[in-house]
Parts: structure tokens; sequence; C-alpha cells
């Protein structure tokens, strides 16, 4: 019974923490991409947090 306590107790921050993760991502993909239609990045997306980071590859 305890390992079942444990285990659902593991799903449930594991599914916290994939939601976390995916508000993240959604944010910063929206924050650092400004148009998405093209194949290349622009000058402004660049300065990004995310470019800063290494998110987005090299700059």
């Amino acid at each position: 019974m305890a390992a079942q306590i444990l285990e659902s107790n593991q799903i449930k921050h594991f599914k916290e923490f994939l939601g976390t993760y995916s508000k993240f991502i959604e944010t910063c993909f929206l924050d650092c991409v400004k148009d998405f239609t093209r194949k290349e990045i622009k000058p402004e997306e660049t300065t990004s947090l995310a470019a800063k980071t290494g998110l987005l590859g090299q700059p």
C-alpha cells in the first residue's frame, strides 16, 4: 500500500514538472521567436534570452 502511495506521488510530481516545463518552453518560444514562417533567425530574435542561453544554437 505504501509503495502505491509513493508511486502515485511520483506520478503527480512528474505531471506537475511536465506542466511547468511546457509553460516555460511556450513562454520562451513566444518571447524569442517573432516570425516562425521563415527559416532564418532575425537580428531582434538573437538578443532574446533563449538565444543568449544557447537554446536556439549559435546566433
